[in-house]
């Protein structure tokens, strides 16, 4: 687990139901990016979705290093980061470079401590953050690239997308409402019990919408493990940035998208969403990647 900082130790095991308001900027924020991503996808090449997704991984990495070295700024390790996030992102349409972008990427971390005069001790702890930080952003987010160039892999894409907000947003929404048991209270002490059964029936009903629109190769038994997956590794994801957010005692990574936070905040579910995804494509319903 990425630790940063020093940990907040408050752990209440109370949930308070959040009165009936909700930030109308959430809205607003969504009928702005909607588009832009239905777009990007449904109407462009491939390499003009890798292109936002890079951009988005870029902006989520520099939000986790900004919370990570908040004592000492790291900009040379913080650029090497970012470029090899950029590298991982792309590496679906260049194999190739995944391996020497990873290796080229670990020396030149590595190598930091040996050429700049800053205390080993937190240079080798630095060069560990960034190297993880690098992986848990790009890596991950490499596998929404994958899923867009799978055969019809718009539509995939789609039902991904669909399925993740769906169990993000019926959790929050069932959540704030209704939740009073809850969930994982020394990580994210708003989660509860009832947040995850409105997360994943929102995900079961859009699911089957969705193989009914525009994945019909998907049969019932494929939409309803799809949703019953994708929620739980979406609340992993979840709550694997709470744990980092908890450990330097912030309530957002950012606040670059109004009504939902940082960028990291809004990719968390989708970073372990979209390996998930990919391979139960690949290996349980053998869609084989394009040649």
């Amino acid at each position: 687990m990425l630790e940063c900082g020093t940990t907040n130790r408050d752990s209440p095991h109370t949930v308070h139901k959040a009165a009936g308001r909700f930030d109308a900027r959430r809205i607003y924020t969504v009928l702005f990016v909607v588009p832009l991503l239905y777009t990007a996808i449904r109407f462009s090449p491939p390499a003009v979705f890798t292109g936002l997704v890079a951009v988005a991984g870029c902006l989520a990495l520099r939000e986790l290093y900004r919370l990570c070295f908040q004592v000492v700024r790291q900009p040379l390790m913080v650029g090497i980061g970012l470029a090899g996030c950029v590298a991982l992102i792309v590496s679906p349409h260049l194999p190739g470079i995944a391996q020497p972008g990873l290796l080229v990427s670990l020396v030149a971390i590595l190598s930091i401590p040996l050429l700049i005069r800053t205390p080993l001790d937190q240079s080798v702890k630095d060069a560990a953050l960034t190297l993880t930080g690098m992986m848990y952003i790009g890596l991950m987010l490499g596998y929404l690239v994958a899923v867009r160039l799978l055969p019809q892999g718009e539509w995939l894409l789609f039902f991904l997308l669909l399925v993740t907000w769906a169990a993000d947003t019926g959790a929050y929404y069932v959540g704030t409402l209704y939740g009073q048991r809850p969930l994982a209270p020394r990580i994210s002490p708003k989660k509860t019990i009832e947040g995850l059964a409105g997360g994943l029936f929102a995900a079961v009903l859009i699911a089957f919408v969705a193989r009914w629109g525009f994945v019909s190769d998907f049969s019932h038994w494929d939409g309803l493990i799809l949703a019953v997956l994708l929620t739980f590794a979406g609340l992993w994801g979840d709550l694997v940035e709470s744990a980092i957010k908890r450990s330097v005692g912030v309530k957002d990574s950012g606040g670059l998208l109004p009504g939902h936070g940082g960028m990291l905040d809004r990719l968390d579910s989708l970073l372990f969403t979209a390996p998930t995804f990919y391979y139960y494509v690949t290996s349980i319903r053998d869609i084989a990647p394009s040649p």
